[in-house]
């Protein structure tokens, strides 16, 4: 049975070393580093942030990015003889994402919201009410395509 990893917090794949979801400590990094950067970025951009913090070779920077950009994580554009990457969705997005599966594998949709919120801390619960707010204001509550209303 295979487990999804816990998601660390926000923030974490940009200096930290946890994992982020389906991608490998070292991804987890250079993504972070992408959507930190929040305009296209070189090889030679990730690598030089990230060998002033660890011993690591160029190649291997220059491999995980071809490799995100297989997986469809990132784009990337010809630039002067250069590829410039960029990420195919936002941090946000990805977390999002991330969210939604949690509570999709649930056997109890409600009680893992419930535990969720639990965890929350007065701050974030206060974000967390804004964005409802917000999100009601802007747009109804919609269906969620495939599934039936309960009554």
């Amino acid at each position: 049975m295979h487990h999804r990893k816990p998601v660390p917090p926000a923030g974490v794949g940009v200096e930290g070393s946890a994992v982020l979801g389906d991608f490998g400590q070292l991804e987890a990094q250079v993504m972070g580093r992408l959507w930190a950067a929040g305009r296209p970025v070189t090889v030679r951009v990730v690598f030089e942030e990230l060998a002033a913090e660890r011993q690591i070779a160029y190649t291997t920077v220059m491999t995980v990015l071809d490799k995100l950009h297989r997986k469809g994580w990132l784009t990337r554009v010809m630039v002067d003889r250069a590829y410039v990457y960029s990420p195919v969705r936002s941090r946000e997005a990805y977390s999002a994402d991330l969210m939604r599966e949690a509570l999709s594998g649930s056997r109890n949709s409600p009680g893992t919201l419930v535990a969720f919120l639990d965890q929350l801390t007065v701050a974030e619960a206060r974000q967390l009410r804004a964005a409802l707010d917000d999100a009601a204001v802007a747009k109804p509550v919609r269906k969620r395509a495939g599934k039936r209303a309960s009554s």
